[in-house]
């Protein structure tokens, strides 16, 4: 059986078929006119306040720890930047299985991690 559809009825179902993909268009285009965020750029100075979390371990050469099981802990005065970066964003996400390092790494924001990288990148 066939339904009769009334002229209102027929016009708004074409005017929201008009009007929802224009409005997404809109959107589209403000989205894309958006400027981009600023990149993060780490600050040595800023990072030198920040590393308490950090000389309790890596600030003793040598340095072994008997958890989560006995390893020597690596230095990182010196260590490149980027793999710095990389290696607390691993800890964070779960990517790298350390569960003091993730303890720490979450806490931090991306401006800390950046902070602290520039930090030991500089402090050889």
């Amino acid at each position: 059986m066939l339904k009769t559809i009334s002229k209102t009825t027929l016009l708004l179902g074409l005017g929201l078929a008009v009007a929802v993909p224009n409005a997404y268009a809109q959107g589209a285009k403000k989205a894309a006119a958006a400027p981009a965020p600023a990149p993060i750029v780490g600050n040595a100075e800023a990072g030198a306040k920040k590393i308490s979390n950090c000389i309790g371990c890596h600030g003793i050469p040598e340095y072994k720890t008997a958890f989560p099981t006995v390893y020597r802990v690596p230095k990182i005065s010196g260590q490149n930047e980027k793999y710095l970066i990389a290696a607390l964003n691993a800890y964070r996400s779960g990517e790298r299985s350390h569960p003091s390092m993730k303890g720490i790494a979450s806490a931090l924001s991306d401006q800390d991690i950046a902070d602290l990288a520039a930090y030991y990148a500089k402090n050889k």
